[in-house]
């Protein structure tokens, strides 16, 4: 059964072009992962100063080993090419976790 995680982020409006570059850059970093099945960065449309990010593994196993390697050595290692961290451009960070029970796609 796969799994749904969304890391809640919250971005302040003047953060929100920086945080969209830094994903845009980090292409590819997840979709190469053991167990990976999908990814959207959703952005706010009216309402809130929250993104999400979905993510969907083929199992939680998947996903924990993807946070405990590449995903942890991306974070630790902040700038590309040894250049020091950069500032977080979330002000905020809340992970939720879903089961998927039932799924459905268009029709061929």
């Amino acid at each position: 059964m796969s799994v749904v995680k969304i890391n809640v982020l919250t971005v302040p409006a003047e953060q929100r072009e920086v945080l969209e570059q830094r994903f845009a850059s980090r292409a590819g970093a997840v979709e190469n992962s053991d167990g990976f099945e999908w990814f959207e960065l959703l952005r706010p449309v009216e309402g809130t100063d929250q993104y999400l990010v979905y993510t969907r593994w083929r199992s939680e196993e998947d996903f924990k080993a993807w946070m405990e390697g590449p995903m942890k050595a991306a974070h630790q290692g902040g700038g590309e090419g040894g250049e020091a961290p950069k500032r977080p451009a979330a002000s905020g960070s809340t992970l939720w976790s879903f089961e998927v029970v039932q799924s459905a796609g268009p029709k061929a």
